[in-house]
């Protein structure tokens, strides 16, 4: 499995957020300073963490972003969704793939291993919430 510089920035961002619920917006630039992430990037990144409906943003002086729920509420899977779509894209074992699945489905002997390693992997985070972090 490997985690894209998007997954990772993106987890640490909402990860900061997390940490200052109930405190207000904060500016993209503060949590960039406190994660050491090019503010740039961020601004790439949050997009689609807003478009997934995971983070809110509040116009003005004070404005900024926070989470749209508590961090009880948000996994781990969530965050990586939203910035990736799939968990471990292992392309026999996607949810595209069930409409269209692998012609060497019934008697791929790899089949199981990744599909047990993608179950596996997607419970870990979608058990993990902001909370735990």
């Amino acid at each position: 499995m490997k985690i894209s510089a998007k997954e990772q920035y993106g987890l640490r961002a909402v990860a900061e957020l997390a940490a200052r619920h109930g405190n207000g917006p904060v500016s993209l630039s503060d949590v960039a300073e406190a994660q050491g992430i090019s503010l740039a990037y961020l601004e790439q990144i949050v997009p689609s963490l807003r478009d997934a409906g995971l983070i809110v943003s509040t116009r003005g002086a004070k404005g900024g972003y926070e989470l749209a729920c508590s961090p009880e509420k948000v996994t781990v899977g969530d965050v990586l969704r939203a910035l990736d779509g799939d968990i471990l894209p292992v392309l026999c074992v996607r949810q595209e793939d069930v409409l269209r699945p692998c012609e060497r489905g019934d008697i791929c002997a790899a089949r199981t291993v990744w599909q047990n390693v993608h179950d596996r992997v997607v419970d870990t985070l979608d058990r993990m919430t902001l909370a735990d972090l």
